[in-house]
């Protein structure tokens, strides 16, 4: 199925409900209970074949089957491993979350958050599932990805070397949920590897399809506890980390036995009663299950002497698990960045909670069509995807601002399962723009590059960052604007989502294609083709028509790439773009040459005739029987081309060499073929 097919294939499921919280999609078309109760039957433990017990699966360069790392590698299934493997120990904690080998501290970190929340748990770990009766290694779980659920089914060959789990493991030796976790998300990224770095509210994001924020702790908001605090009574997510300013100091473990570039879970805030004063605590925990704190408020500091019994037997916990208090002033001196992840899309900043409204939208950029690089590309940057929200009602959070909250979030997609292939995260970022009077209340107008030039941006992403999210939150007011999400640099292909949250009720819609539809195509084509063969080529023009059949390495003219030639015709949508610079354009300098040039306009006026003179649904779409597709073909007429008809009206019979060297269905029509024709005209 074509990429475009498949799209509006998803888009109806989605519409119907697949991939919803309660009707989760099949990743990779497997189902698990089909699969368990085929192997129940046959008495054959499952054997995923998609994501098979072998060197791939681990990963492609340090995990690679050539890496030393990956000798003496061994795939064990729980049962091998002890003699009474269970799933789960008296309900899942952060202690069945202890790193192994595997740089997936930040996966781990979330993993740990999702432990305090059973009802988000349950839905990433379906319930039901054992090493007891209706064993037959397979287990599945479900992660959010880019607007929908997904149900991953895995088998329980995990890798062990000298019979120890490689990678995640539980302090209970026979407890397997956590390490069967890691597998189903290794399996959604294409391997272990691809889990090696990252950011915490990555994994809070596909655990819950919540929408994540982050503050820097050095330019923090004077609330921040309480936002923390708040958050953490919701439910939310939320993990921390240092920075490192070299990749040497990667895992680095200061004085105070704090790590550095390593993810942490943040896991409680409390305030208590201190020599006389209110002191604010946070409980942090490092998911390799040790190496904790020694400053003040750790595991022996003496400050627990100084507060009520009540509160140090709460609070304070002697045991090396990771876990450690610490007060939130060291915290904001020490760490760097808090990052939360909301469960429901509610306010942080307010202490009334506001429920939001959602739009989430899939696009691409692809080069030469809709991959026009950031603002500092201003030849190339209106070519983006572009979105216009309409923002009507201000908030009434009671504060007194004349405002509407807006929370953008722009999610790069499926990048982890490129990395094999050498690529990895863009450095992504998004601008917003006040739509001008003109085209306020229109929603069919693809902004030109006019108007980027000419006009700055209302708001922005903070940075360009590569990261597999950039989001912010603005305040804004009531008025239509436009966002435009990008990479850095122009010309790079990477597939996204785009979420916007707004607290009051709001319109968000995607805008069409790069170009609009124009009754003088005709006429514009006409002309364009009088100009380059009978003016600028009129010395040549025999040869330049003889070789219009020929293969375009005869090209007689290249045109610069610009997408501006079809402005005045079609409307093309960001998807048609594409597939016409993935066919016609030269891949390497994205030049579009003239026999191509022509053979596109042709092509697309027989398309776009033979579309409207078909029945349609409601939605617009025309669906066609494979004997109705053969039969359109057979019966297109020649006098579809008016446009080449006009310019070689002098010329009939290289007028019909043309439209069946573009049009083969018009051969097939005729019993003429391509190649016999130009034989006979040359």
């Amino acid at each position: 199925m074509s990429g475009m097919a498949l799209a509006i294939q998803r888009s109806r499921q989605r519409d119907a409900g697949l991939g919803s919280r309660g009707n989760a999609r099949r990743f990779l078309g497997q189902s698990y209970e089909e699969l368990r109760d085929r192997c129940l039957q046959t008495g054959v433990l499952f054997q995923d074949h998609s994501f098979p017990a072998a060197p791939d699966s681990l990963g492609y360069q340090e995990l690679g089957g050539h890496s030393h790392k990956t000798r003496g590698v061994e795939w064990q299934r729980p049962p091998d491993l002890c003699s009474r493997p269970r799933f789960i120990i008296e309900g899942a904690t952060k202690t069945d979350i202890c790193q192994g080998s595997l740089g997936d501290c930040w996966l781990l970190a979330a993993i740990a958050s999702l432990t305090l929340n059973k009802e988000v748990l349950d839905r990433v770990v379906p319930d039901g599932q054992s090493f007891d009766s209706g064993y037959a290694g397979i287990f599945h779980f479900q992660f959010w990805q880019y607007g929908e659920w997904v149900d991953v089914v895995i088998d329980d060959q995990l890798p062990t070397k000298d019979g120890e789990l490689m990678f995640v493991h539980s302090d209970e030796q026979n407890e397997f949920w956590s390490a069967l976790l890691e597998k189903a998300y290794a399996k959604l990224n294409g391997s272990y590897e691809a889990l090696s770095g990252g950011s915490t509210t990555e994994g809070f994001e596909d655990f819950t399809g919540g929408v994540s924020e982050w503050y820097e702790l050095n330019k923090a908001p004077a609330d921040l506890f309480h936002i923390i605090e708040k958050a953490l009574k919701r439910g939310s997510l939320l993990g921390c980390s240092i920075n490192i300013t070299s990749a040497s100091e990667t895992e680095a473990i200061t004085p105070e036995k704090l790590v550095k570039g390593h993810a942490y879970s943040i896991t409680g805030a409390q305030e208590v009663r201190f020599r006389g004063s209110q002191v604010q605590l946070i409980r942090i925990r490092n998911p390799w299950g040790q190496v904790e704190w020694t400053g003040a408020w750790s595991d022996s500091s003496s400050h627990w002497n100084s507060v009520s019994p009540q509160d140090a037997a709460d609070l304070r916990n002697r045991a090396e698990d990771g876990e450690f208090w610490m007060s939130f002033s060291d915290f904001k001196r020490h760490y760097s960045r808090v990052e939360i992840c909301n469960l429901t899309p509610d306010t942080l900043t307010s202490d009334k909670i506001l429920k939001w409204n959602c739009a989430l939208f899939s696009e691409s950029w692809r080069r030469g069509s809709t991959a026009g690089g950031c603002r500092n590309f201003p030849a190339t940057f209106w070519m983006n995807p572009q979105f216009k929200m309409v923002l009507e009602e201000i908030d009434d959070d009671g504060r007194g601002e004349d405002g509407c909250s807006v929370l953008v979030a722009l999610i790069q997609k499926n990048r982890r399962n490129l990395r094999k292939m050498g690529e990895d995260m863009h450095t992504v970022g998004f601008a917003i723009y006040e739509v001008p009077d003109e085209y306020k209340g229109v929603t069919n107008v693809h902004l030109e590059k006019s108007y980027f030039i000419t006009h700055g941006s209302k708001a922005r992403s903070e940075t360009f960052i590569n990261l597999r999210e950039v989001s912010a939150r603005f305040c804004l007011p009531p008025g239509e604007y436009l966002v435009v999400p990008s990479t850095f640099e122009p010309n790079q292909n990477g597939d996204f989502a785009l979420r916007v949250y707004t607290e009051k009720r709001a319109d968000t819609h995607a805008l069409p294609g790069l170009r609009d539809v124009s009754k003088r195509f005709t006429e514009y084509t006409v002309k364009l083709i009088d100009y380059i063969l009978w003016a600028k080529y009129a010395h040549a023009v025999q040869s330049v028509i003889l070789t219009l059949p020929l293969s375009s390495s005869h090209s007689s003219h290249r045109f610069t790439h610009t997408l501006t030639l079809f402005s005045p015709g079609f409307h093309l949508n960001n998807k048609l773009c594409q597939i016409i610079v993935s066919r016609y354009y030269d891949s390497d300098d994205l030049t579009l040459d003239f026999d191509n040039f022509v053979s596109c306009l042709v092509r697309l006026e027989l398309v776009f005739k033979l579309f409207n003179s078909l029945p349609k649904d409601e939605e617009g779409f025309a669906q066609l029987s494979i004997l109705q597709v053969r039969h359109q073909a057979a019966c297109t007429p020649v006098s579809l081309c008016p446009y080449l008809h006009t310019c070689f009206a002098p010329h009939s019979h290289v007028y019909l060499a043309v439209c069946l060297s573009f049009c083969p269905c018009l051969s097939l029509n005729l019993g003429i073929s391509p190649q016999w024709l130009t034989m006979v005209l040359c």
